[in-house]
């Protein structure tokens, strides 16, 4: 889905999609950020979460959703920041229902004094760990920042450098779809990481297809996270959707969660705006790819 432009290098962003039938109910509203939230990943503590790898061919029906969204137009999930250009979303954001609160685990990436796309913070042994989609970070990412938390111009856990990005072959190579994610190293001076003072998603692989999840971005123009409870389905053999009005340019990269602590706000990420069409074609139905052995096998090559 979403990007913004702020740089002479572009990196775009669409999530949101085409159109879906079926029945999954949706409720989106702005979000407040929640207070600073320190996560214990004690040892024992798995750092990705698998379930069983069945993935049927076809894709199931998905939902129509209803809900409310953040106030403004949705344009096309398009935007800049480095990289390569992608297709965008278009549509109109219905009107808003202030009110859900965002977890501090998300946040937005910067260009340029501008954010353009979104990110999570996932579980790792060094704590400097993001996940976000690939076509956010395909270009020059040495100007790239990340603010967990952010809002109303508010960097509560302060501004990460993003030091390296990490990207499947496949992606590199042909931009498949279906391998639309990627893992970011951040950095910054001071001895706490990260995750210690956000806490992390656990990275869920082979969880299946149908679930309730949380969907948080941050919309281009924006000063706030839109936040949506939706019901994912299949809609390719290596694709997931989930029917949420209101994810316009600048949400590519934002995390689907499950088994959301209400607590911490921290759960277990199966997904990313990203994947067909960037994200999809329309602001009220996001796509990410599925995740399987292969972002297991990124997420090992990110932690080395």
């Amino acid at each position: 889905m979403r990007i913004n432009v702020s740089r002479t290098a572009l990196i775009v962003c669409a999530a949101a999609a085409v159109v879906a039938t079926g029945g999954a109910n949706a409720v989106v509203d702005t979000a407040d950020v929640t207070s600073p939230v320190s996560q214990a990943n004690g040892a024992g503590t798995p750092a990705v979460s698998t379930g069983d790898d069945s993935r049927s061919a076809g894709a199931n029906t998905a939902s129509g959703a209803t809900g409310t969204s953040p106030s403004a137009t949705a344009t096309g999930n398009t935007g800049t920041a480095p990289g390569a250009a992608a297709t965008g979303n278009s549509g109109t954001a219905p009107s808003a229902a202030p009110a859900a609160t965002a977890s501090p685990t998300v946040g937005a990436l910067f260009s340029g004094g501008n954010h353009f796309c979104s990110a999570s913070v996932v579980h790792s042994p060094a704590g400097d760990l993001l996940l976000t989609a690939a076509h956010c970070v395909s270009g020059d990412i040495s100007g790239v920042t990340f603010k967990p938390g952010y809002h109303d111009g508010i960097a509560p856990y302060g501004t990460w450098q993003v030091t390296a990005s990490i990207t499947a072959d496949g992606w590199k190579s042909s931009s498949d779809q279906d391998l639309d994610f990627a893992f970011l190293k951040v950095a910054q001076p001071g001895s706490a990481s990260l995750e210690s003072l956000t806490g992390a998603n656990q990275l869920g692989t082979n969880q299946g297809f149908s679930h309730t999840i949380t969907l948080t971005g941050y919309p281009d123009g924006t000063e706030q996270p839109v936040v949506c409870t939706g019901t994912t389905t299949q809609s390719d053999t290596y694709q997931q959707r989930v029917a949420c009005p209101g994810f316009p340019d600048g949400t590519s990269g934002g995390p689907w969660v499950i088994n959301q602590d209400p607590n911490t706000g921290a759960g277990t990420v199966i997904g990313a705006i990203g994947g067909y069409q960037t994200g999809g074609a329309t602001a009220d139905v996001s796509y990410s790819a599925y995740f399987d052995d292969d972002i297991a096998q990124l997420y090992n090559s990110a932690i080395k």
